[in-house]
């Protein structure tokens, strides 16, 4: 990660009972000795839609580009950005099997709030 940008740290979390059923997040967002936490909830959802709300939520907070750690135990969160989206964007967000992709209206969004930002996934 640069030196130039400010270093961010941000853990995220995201659950569900039944899926779907009713969920929530769970956020810290940590630059130096400042730290936050962002929460949500949601009546009807997936696991899958509040692991990735935690990520937006968090990055929706950064105002200016950034060099981020990213917390997470979602491997559907981290492979879709890291191996997923750029084939997803360049078949007009169609998947593999051919059908719309799971949580478009989220990839499309997590993908512009990522792009100003150095990003590390752990």
């Amino acid at each position: 990660m640069a030196d130039n940008k400010t270093q961010v740290e941000i853990y995220t979390d995201g659950a569900c009972s039944g899926n779907p059923g009713p969920g929530g997040y769970g956020v810290i967002l940590r630059c130096g000795p400042h730290e936050r936490m962002i929460s949500g909830y949601d009546p009807a959802t997936t696991n899958n839609r509040m692991e990735m709300m935690a990520v937006i939520k968090a990055l929706r907070e950064i105002k200016k580009p950034c060099s981020l750690k990213i917390v997470s135990d979602s491997s559907y969160v981290i492979k879709g950005i890291t191996q997923w989206i750029n084939g997803w964007e360049k078949n007009n967000w169609i998947n593999s099997q051919k059908t719309p992709v799971l949580n478009g209206d989220l990839w499309e969004e997590l993908q512009v709030l990522l792009n100003t930002h150095e990003v590390g996934w752990v």
